[in-house]
């Protein structure tokens, strides 16, 4: 008993990582990946001066033009997002002018619209789309599995070429992105 106490008192980071799981994570570095992948596609839109986007925006954008006005219930479904989360994200979107937001068939319903702007863009944001899988199943073909390694072959191999410049170089072969 003397010797698991000893322990605990010998590796403080133990007791930390006892106290708050969050201090240990085998998915921090995906986040810490998707964040930094994510930014460079932001860096995308910044270069093509598309203001306002969020990478995390695109895809109910290009969903709003493919099937037309939604409620936020079925454009929430569509994307199998919460009804919550999508309300927040529209209210974003919103704000960012890119949707605008009418009354539907009863008072708590509302249908979910894209504004002038956003059809300004859409063909691009589609393109990009398109890149970004492209360079995605790039970054694939590259990577040796196991699935536990996977991060850490991402990471290198964006070392070698990024992620903006793999969604770049897909963007120039695209005749909507030019």
């Amino acid at each position: 008993m003397a010797k698991a106490s000893e322990q605990s008192a010998a590796d403080p980071a133990d007791t930390a990582d006892a106290a708050d799981p969050s201090e240990h994570s085998q998915w921090r570095s995906l986040r810490l990946l998707q964040q930094a992948m994510n930014a460079d596609i932001a860096r995308i839109y910044a270069q093509a001066q598309i203001d306002g986007l969020k990478p995390s925006f695109v895809m109910e954008l290009l969903r709003l033009n493919a099937r037309g006005p939604m409620t936020i219930t079925e454009l929430a479904e569509s994307v199998q997002r919460t009804h919550s989360a999508m309300s927040q994200k529209v209210a974003a979107m919103r704000s960012a002018g890119l949707v605008r937001t009418t009354e539907g068939t009863d008072a708590r319903s509302k249908h979910v619209v894209l504004t002038a702007k956003a059809h300004r863009v859409i063909r691009k944001l589609a393109a990009e789309w398109r890149a970004t899988d492209a360079a995605v199943a790039e970054l694939e073909a590259e990577i040796p599995y196991p699935l536990s390694r996977v991060v850490t072959d991402i990471e290198a191999a964006l070392r070698r070429r990024s992620f903006h410049d793999r969604i770049s170089a897909k963007l120039a072969e695209d005749p909507d992105w030019t």
